[in-house]
């Protein structure tokens, strides 16, 4: 059974509707160009008194065209030396003190864990216990993260996310 035989919802001729609805706006002025055509004018009027504008071929980008200043010779786009020098980043923060002893307990579980002969353990007990020691480090590095703004930051810093 076909839905769309037996519905009523809409017309029954598309193109007919389309067309009446279409008059219709242009009865109202929705489809005039006013606007346009005083815009039309105007520039009939400036390519009077200016000399005809380069048309560019298809394909091709709108490029505006602009006469070289011997000045300007040092902006030039091709030349492989001109480009844009990014500023030197900030100098990374110092590390506290806390942040040191987590990185060396970090340090620790990672030579436990490769070389557990060398505080006398066995691979069996210097595996978790390395692991243990890793787990601490990065805990206790997780934990010392700040949550709030920078101190330096003043009363209005922006998003914070």
């Amino acid at each position: 059974m076909n839905s769309r035989r037996d519905s009523t919802d809409g017309p029954e001729d598309v193109d007919a509707t389309f067309a009446e609805i279409v008059a219709g706006l242009e009865r109202e002025g929705v489809g005039k160009r006013a606007w346009f055509d005083e815009a039309d004018e105007s520039d009939e009027a400036d390519e009077q008194a200016e000399p005809a504008r380069p048309v560019r071929p298809e394909g091709q980008p709108a490029v505006a065209t602009v006469e070289e200043d011997p000045a300007d010779a040092d902006d030039d786009p091709d030349d492989p030396d001109n480009h844009y020098v990014p500023p030197d980043p900030p100098p990374l923060p110092a590390l506290r003190p806390g942040t040191i002893a987590a990185l060396l307990v970090i340090l620790l579980g990672v030579v436990v864990l490769l070389f557990p002969g060398l505080f006398g353990l066995s691979g069996a007990i210097g595996t978790p216990l390395a692991l243990i020691v890793l787990c601490s480090g990065a805990g206790w590095l997780v934990l010392r993260m700040r949550s709030g703004p920078p101190p330096d930051s003043g009363w209005d810093d922006g998003a914070v996310l």
